[in-house]
């Protein structure tokens, strides 16, 4: 790897964790230059543009996704099982992501919603992805025999979405040591609802 690329990497990994806690627009080149004892034009080089360094800031967010959340969950069964496995790496990803704030994702939604632009468009698509990968294994759930014929794959994934939105919530701003016990119940009555109903006794 070259010396260009490391730094490139060190710039964006620094970047990330930062931005977990002042945003993207926080993020300004004269600042990850002091902190990285480098020179603004050098910095500079690397991206072209402050709007370019925050899309590479997400695209570096959802590869180290991809890699702690996604990637390990396909080790399980199809259907359920992989639900499970999804939830528990998605879980566990605020602070397995070993980034200061927790998650990028859920720390600038609020700054990019009604902010056009680039980055906004980039975080939408991660998210949208996001969504119909958790929408495709509840429709494998299905094809599996696991969820009722008539689930709707898309209603699954917008519920679960929710449910880890507040549990981050409650977890990560009120504190709340209850929060991963919640979470874990309105898990287990998303699956209990959308579960096939098992035969009837004779």
């Amino acid at each position: 790897m070259s010396k260009g690329t490391l730094t490139r990497q060190a710039i964006l990994d620094h970047a990330l964790d930062l931005a977990t806690e002042v945003g993207l627009e926080g993020l300004s080149i004269g600042r990850l230059a002091d902190d990285l004892h480098l020179s603004k034009s050098g910095l500079f080089a690397h991206f072209g543009s402050k709007e370019a360094l925050q899309v590479q800031v997400l695209e570096a967010a959802s590869a180290r996704f991809v890699e702690l959340v996604l990637k390990p969950s396909l080790s399980a069964s199809r259907g359920e099982p992989r639900l499970r496995s999804l939830f528990e790496h998605w879980l566990r990803w605020p602070k397995t992501c070993g980034l200061r704030g927790g998650c990028l994702f859920v720390a600038v939604a609020t700054e990019l919603d009604d902010r056009p632009g680039p980055a906004r468009d980039r975080l939408v698509q991660i998210q949208k992805d996001w969504l119909d990968h958790l929408a495709h294994a509840a429709h494998i759930a299905t094809a599996e025999g696991h969820f009722r014929p008539d689930a709707d794959p898309a209603q699954f994934a917008h519920e679960l979405y929710g449910i880890m939105l507040v549990g981050h919530h409650v977890g990560r701003l009120l504190r709340d040591p209850e929060s991963e016990r919640r979470t874990r119940t309105a898990f287990e009555s998303l699956l209990f609802r959308f579960r096939k109903e098992p035969p009837c006794p004779n």
